[in-house]
């Protein structure tokens, strides 16, 4: 039999002094016998966005799908150690999944917008969890919240798919907002847009950041130094897991790391 869903606590309550939206302690996520990332302790800022960098291969994509059990959606994926979110394990065996994921969105590297139409694919999500407010309202808000709102106001009920990569992305920004989430985690959110719709994406994040936690997983060292507020450098330790070398303020990690390994990559001397 199932166990009963464990209730994660509302928006501001039993947190660490306010201060950290998620918290991961001695992290661990195996894909069958190989281990992915390795003894992961990170406190993430409250309303901040958290840049993750490193080079390919070292769990960053993984460590940010731990934090909303996405991973679970891949046969053979496990983790051991705690994520704690509003002071509560999202481990725990009793605690739903699918709340997690409401309460902790996901964008991800390639829009993906559903078959249906722009009204809709913000809808959507709200629907399914039970939303009775007014959906028109809800629709506009979070179009609006993601930039979208004036680009896509006149022609809601065509396709999400006829809208440009960019207009696409923002539109998925918004089907996620739409059910209110605490944290928004953003899988390489800008790598497939040209540097246009990246730079829309980029002053969309710093905007969200005033209402939203965001943690963005991405390759490019410039975009994390424009946008991030706290940058956690990635690294593949001897065994191939990823491990976290060093994390801190932006500023601190770009300009005076602590860690030669993090100045060689920033640098560009390897990785």
């Amino acid at each position: 039999m199932a166990l009963p869903s464990l209730a994660i606590p509302h928006r501001d309550a039993g947190d660490t002094n306010g201060v950290y939206a998620i918290e991961a302690r001695d992290l661990n996520v195996y894909y069958g016998n190989f281990r992915a990332v390795k003894d992961i302790n990170l406190k993430v800022h409250r309303r901040q966005i958290t840049a993750f960098i490193g080079p390919s291969g070292c769990g960053k994509s993984t460590l940010l799908r731990a934090f909303n059990r996405m991973n679970e959606l891949i046969p053979n994926a496990r983790a051991s150690g705690k994520v704690l979110f509003q002071g509560q394990n999202i481990y725990d065996p009793r605690v739903d999944p699918v709340e997690v994921r409401r309460r902790i969105g996901m964008v991800f590297q390639k829009p993906n917008p559903f078959p249906k139409s722009i009204y809709e694919n913000v809808a959507w999500g709200a629907r399914i969890n039970g939303y009775l407010g007014n959906m028109d309202a809800l629709v506009e808000q979070s179009l609006r919240r993601a930039a979208l709102w004036d680009e896509v106001k006149d022609k809601l009920h065509q396709s999400g798919l006829s809208l440009s990569g960019g207009q696409q992305q923002r539109l998925c920004i918004a089907r996620a907002i739409a059910v209110r989430p605490e944290i928004i985690l953003m899988d390489e959110p800008a790598s497939a847009l040209d540097p246009i719709a990246t730079l829309k994406i980029e002053e969309l994040m710093r905007e969200l950041s005033e209402e939203y936690t965001i943690i963005i997983v991405t390759h490019n060292m410039q975009q994390a130094a424009r946008v991030s507020d706290f940058t956690a450098f990635l690294l593949m330790d001897e065994d191939r897991a990823g491990v976290l070398v060093e994390y801190g303020p932006t500023r601190q990690i770009f300009t005076r790391p602590k860690d030669k390994r993090t100045e060689d990559y920033i640098t560009g001397r390897f990785g």
